[in-house]
């Protein structure tokens, strides 16, 4: 995907906002100087662009013991320019990462600036760069505009840390002018001795195949109508622990229109190496919040780079094209672009048959712990306002009841009581609701997400990452996930648990705090 060119984003429009926040800048906006007296709203421990914007991660690669994750960036945000290049980022451990600047320049030939892609590790120099050579395969569109998508190389050997173009000419030329032909993800196809190519094109994605990842040819694709433009693929196999393995074809996709999410859709079936066999005609989200968009999956690897096979690691961009300029972060710490936390992903077998995956947040969020509150088991009948205050946290519990009808947890809770985030379970679903606090939809469309859930179990387990201008939460197992921009007030910290039509107890609640 290419950064900030949909809708003329930067030509004056606006979303608007649930309170006037800032949308995409006009041309000249400045954030405020250095020691002006203002609120910070950059996120305690979530990854944040250092300034300027930021939207589509690109899937991060390891290299000499860390992670290399870039990303799409565009320096000149604030004067109103539109065009990204590739910012990377070094993390050993996913959640304190390190800024290394531009990797990837925009604007370096006639081809413009740097769109989606993917970064590999050439290990056998089949791209006759050297061996251990970093390869990125990205779109571009000569001319300006989007009507001449194709795919372009540029290559690494001082470990990824910058780029050189390998001359002007597509490796995968455009197919014709208004054609969808971009974000190529690359990946090895080790049984078969070449490298695979998973592409979006409208509503489909092709596949191609390549020797040396300069020259492809078409192989097969795999469509999928009624969940709007394809974007972002992604495509790995994944083992469950009962040694299923199963391939996983991933896109980035909006099924608003449907009463479906706009985030990651995925399906798990087989890849022959050229054709997707799905195991069922729609797919299953990876998240069903609001926003997360553009997201990646990666292998997840030891210190000493082993891959474990059963776990992937995924995290997504916090926001969505229709309100991506609408944000608090601009004014006083000038940057627009939030990541959700980097999770853990596995394959498991479902009760009624079929694999899904399910999400958990990264392990490495433990070694940040700075305090843990321990409130043990807590009893509700109503609303029960706690003494916690905060506004960066993780609050876990398991909740249990006999009979009711809902129960769950009001978040970043004014003093009044009067704003407030909720999170819980109601009849037969699970839901996040941020239409009590501020937040970018000024539609009021899309302000509560819903997830399956039987109320006959008596139980269920939130997990809710907050931060301050974002809620994530995991539902039991992680099957089903909720991320979604907020924008609370900084005074609301408040914290109450509530159940409807019934007493709950809320057992082994816990918060902790982080410092990053």
């Amino acid at each position: 995907m290419r950064g900030m060119s949909r809708r003329a984003l930067l030509a004056g429009t606006t979303a608007g906002g649930a309170v006037a926040l800032l949308a995409a800048p006009p041309a000249a906006a400045k954030p405020k100087a250095a020691g002006a007296s203002c609120a910070s709203y950059r996120a305690a421990y979530h990854f944040t662009v250092p300034d300027a914007w930021k939207n589509d991660p690109q899937r991060p690669v390891w290299i000499d013991g860390e992670y290399h994750y870039y990303y799409l960036y565009n320096a000149d945000y604030l004067t109103g320019a539109v065009g990204t290049a590739w910012r990377l980022a070094t993390t050993s451990d996913l959640v304190s990462f390190t800024d290394r600047g531009v990797a990837v320049p925009k604007d370096t030939t006639v081809n413009g600036d740097v769109w989606s892609g993917s970064a590999v590790v050439d290990a056998g120099d089949t791209a006759g760069f050297g061996a251990g050579a970093v390869i990125v395969i990205a779109t571009m569109s000569p001319g300006g505009g989007t009507d001449h998508q194709a795919q372009y190389l540029y290559y690494s050997t001082d470990g990824g840390r910058t780029f050189t173009h390998h001359g002007t000419d597509p490796v995968l030329p455009s197919p014709g002018a208004g054609a969808d032909f971009r974000d190529p993800k690359v990946i090895r196809d080790e049984d078969r001795g070449r490298w695979v190519m998973a592409l979006a094109e409208g509503t489909k994605v092709g596949f191609y195949h390549s020797d040396d990842l300069k020259s492809w040819s078409y192989a097969g694709g795999f469509v999928k109508e009624g969940i709007g433009t394809l974007e972002c693929p992604d495509l790995f196999r994944i083992t469950a622990a009962d040694g299923t393995a199963k391939w996983v074809l991933g896109v980035s996709a909006n099924g608003k229109g449907a009463g479906l999410p706009n985030t990651y859709a995925y399906w798990t079936g087989s890849f022959d190496g050229s054709a997707f066999t799905a195991d069922a005609a729609d797919p299953q989200w990876l998240d069903h919040g609001w926003d997360w968009y553009g997201a990646v999956t990666f292998e997840k690897r030891d210190a000493k780079g082993a891959l474990d096979p059963s776990t992937r690691y995924a995290f997504g961009w916090l926001n969505n094209w229709d309100y991506p300029g609408t944000t608090p972060t601009i004014d006083c710490d000038g940057f627009n672009g939030t990541d959700s936390v980097v999770r853990e992903v596995t394959l498991k077998s479902g009760a009624s048959g079929g694999y899904y995956l399910a999400s958990r947040p990264v392990s490495g969020l433990d070694a940040h712990v700075s305090r843990t509150v321990d409130l043990g088991d807590v009893t509700v009948n109503g609303t029960r306002e706690l003494t916690y205050k905060g506004i960066s946290y993780e609050f876990s519990t398991e909740v249990t009841w006999d009979q009711l009808t809902g129960a769950g947890v009001q978040l970043r809770r004014s003093p009044d009581g009067g704003r407030h985030i909720d999170a819980g379970v109601y009849g037969d679903f699970a839901f996040l609701n941020r239409r009590n606090t501020v937040n970018p939809d000024a539609s009021g469309k899309w302000q509560e997400s819903h997830t399956p859930f039987d109320r006959s179990a008596g139980t269920v387990k939130l997990r809710v990452l907050v931060d301050r201008t974002s809620v994530e939460m995991y539902v039991d197992d992680g099957r089903y996930v909720h991320s979604s921009e907020v924008f609370p007030y900084l005074v609301d910290t408040g914290l109450a648990l509530f159940t409807i039509d019934g007493t709950a107890v809320f057992r082994n609640t816990v918060i902790r705090e982080f410092t990053v």
